[in-house]
């Protein structure tokens, strides 16, 4: 099965910054993007940010463009999220994602097919 354990969420307040991290293991074949989505309570789960896994393909939703970072180490079994300037509207639970598939995918936000359990984020 795929495997993608995030970390490091967490409460701080506006203005403040925040890293997760998602470790990805199990089933990696044809592992072709990887990224961050979040759902606030009564809300749909929304693209983040994401990444392919060679690192040329990069996309962020527009309310975080110039906030939020997103990053692999260089065997690509981990995606970071560095979060800054971060506001109360925020706050969600982040999960952790990937796309696996045969096909090109170009990481667009409805590619993507496996989940993490999720990281709470709340800014106050």
């Amino acid at each position: 099965d795929v495997q993608l354990v995030e970390s490091g969420g967490g409460s701080v307040q506006a203005g403040g910054s925040l890293r997760l991290s998602c470790v990805a293991g199990g089933y990696t074949a044809n592992r072709q993007c990887m990224g961050w989505f979040r759902q606030a309570p009564g809300k749909e789960r929304e693209g983040v940010a994401a990444i392919s896994i060679g690192g040329i393909t990069r996309r962020y939703a527009d309310y975080v463009k110039g906030r939020f970072t997103i990053s692999q180490d260089s065997n690509k079994t981990s995606v970071y999220l560095h979060m800054t300037s971060l506001k109360p509207e925020d706050s969600a639970m982040y999960y952790c994602a990937s796309v696996q598939q045969l096909w090109h995918a170009g990481c667009d936000w409805k590619t993507f097919n496996y989940w993490g359990q999720g990281t709470q984020v709340t800014v106050s």
